[in-house]
């Protein structure tokens, strides 16, 4: 009988380490984070949407770093209206430096009025600058310290998609964001709107593009 209490007991405890701190404030984000290195570039692969209006697919932003050493950004991408009426639309956005490098406010807004404007957390969870990158933000945090009402992420350099080994860690960031099975591929078929369409088709899954 010992060894079935022995089972139990290691049950018990794996069970324990298996529950996840999703207090927004536990969640790690990259060390010594370089805006200068992350300038460029960057093509969305999957998303976790908030509330709102945003963008929703052919996303794609472009990082900057003045002489000043203030990252600013503008992204593009296809909005869908009224179920069935696509237009390309432009988002920008201005960063706040805080204490954290990898930790700014964000100032944005949409160049066209029905898009979400706000000023949210805007936190780099992980990069290595040269393949992929991991975005958070949390906009309402609940009484217990978890987020309800929070926007991520997936970034690529390559609009194709990411590796196999990348794919891995990514889908463990998403675990640790407490976002699994939360994410929505993002679309890049070159569409950027003004016509009306109908229902979407889902998308077969690409290389890089994670839903996990």
């Amino acid at each position: 009988m010992e060894w079935v209490w022995a089972l139990v007991l290691l049950a018990a405890l794996g069970s324990g380490r298996a529950e996840r701190d999703c207090r927004v404030s536990s969640f790690r984000v990259k060390e010594n984070f370089d805006k200068a290195r992350f300038a460029g570039t960057w093509y969305a692969m999957a998303k976790k949407d908030p509330e709102g209006l945003f963008l929703q697919d052919n996303i794609v932003a472009e990082f900057s770093v003045d002489e000043n050493g203030h990252m600013s950004a503008t992204a593009k991408g296809r909005v869908r209206l009224l179920n069935n009426w696509d237009v390309c639309a432009d988002m920008v956005g201005t960063f706040t430096d805080t204490e954290d490098p990898a930790k700014f406010k964000m100032k944005y807004w949409g160049v066209a009025s029905f898009l979400q404007r706000g000023n949210d957390d805007h936190w780099i969870i992980d990069t290595d600058y040269d393949t992929f990158a991991v975005q958070y933000s949390c906009r309402l945090l609940n009484f217990d310290g978890t987020c309800a009402d929070s926007y991520s992420f997936v970034f690529s350099r390559d609009p194709h998609g990411l590796p196999p080994d990348v794919q891995k860690l990514v889908r463990q960031r998403q675990e640790e964001l407490c976002l699994s099975r939360q994410y929505r591929l993002i679309v890049h078929n070159g569409e950027q709107g003004g016509h009306r369409r109908g229902p979407p088709e889902r998308s077969a899954s690409r290389p890089g593009a994670h839903g996990a």
